[in-house]
């Protein structure tokens, strides 16, 4: 895998996840609880956030593996219920807030590529899928701009899954019934090694199919 991938990667998914959990931070002090405030965790500085396995090694090992998939994770962020307005409806507030942030940013990634191709940036300097780059600032450019715009298509629709301890779960939980919510929190504890399986078996495949094909529209010229 060229290295100038991993400078590329690393500091955008990084960005990403630090982005996230700030999000979280930030949407569970809007709603009253000040608790991850407190702790340092409304933040863009990604230090507080970093979890040394889920967002540095396990990234790593997995790009320089040729998994085939790239998976990260940031510290939980704290969130003490009993401190927010509406506990139910603010939870659910919290829990999409990560989500969402990433697609903003994905957003906002987009934007700057158009603009990068409206002042001359060649289309077609990066492509992700055979990781050729172009030598040069301009190929580097295309590719921070491209790659944040898929880490953050992959993070948002990653989390969206309905398995603890992803944001889903919790969307989930708030929509079902209060015994079937209990079941559902149950499995919280097997809940990574079920999506490593997933992901594993290529089972989400389609799933994530949906968000390269987005991503692919998304990287051509508008104009």
């Amino acid at each position: 895998m060229p290295w100038q991938y991993l400078i590329a990667a690393v500091p955008v998914l990084l960005f990403s996840l630090t982005f996230h959990e700030a999000a979280h931070a930030w949407m569970a002090n809007r709603r009253g609880d000040d608790t991850a405030k407190l702790a340092g965790r409304l933040t863009l500085n990604p230090l507080p956030h970093i979890d040394p396995i889920g967002t540095i090694i396990l990234p790593l090992v997995l790009i320089l593996t040729n998994a085939g998939f790239i998976i990260g994770a940031a510290k939980p962020v704290p969130v003490d219920a009993r401190n927010l307005h509406d506990p139910r409806r603010d939870m659910l507030a919290v829990a999409l807030a990560g989500p969402a942030s990433n697609f903003l940013l994905a957003a906002g990634f987009f934007v700057l590529l158009q603009i990068a191709y409206l002042i001359g940036m060649d289309p077609l300097t990066f492509n992700h899928f055979t990781l050729q780059f172009d030598l040069g600032a301009i190929g580097f450019l295309a590719a921070v701009l491209k790659l944040g715009i898929l880490y953050n298509l992959i993070l948002g629709g990653f989390n969206l899954l309905p398995i603890p301890p992803l944001d889903g779960s919790r969307v989930l939980i708030h929509f079902l019934p209060p015994k079937a919510s209990y079941y559902a929190a149950r499995i919280a504890p097997y809940g990574f090694l079920l999506i490593i399986v997933l992901l594993v078996t290529g089972i989400l495949s389609p799933y994530f199919r949906l968000f390269f094909h987005l991503f692919a529209i998304l990287v051509n010229p508008v104009f």
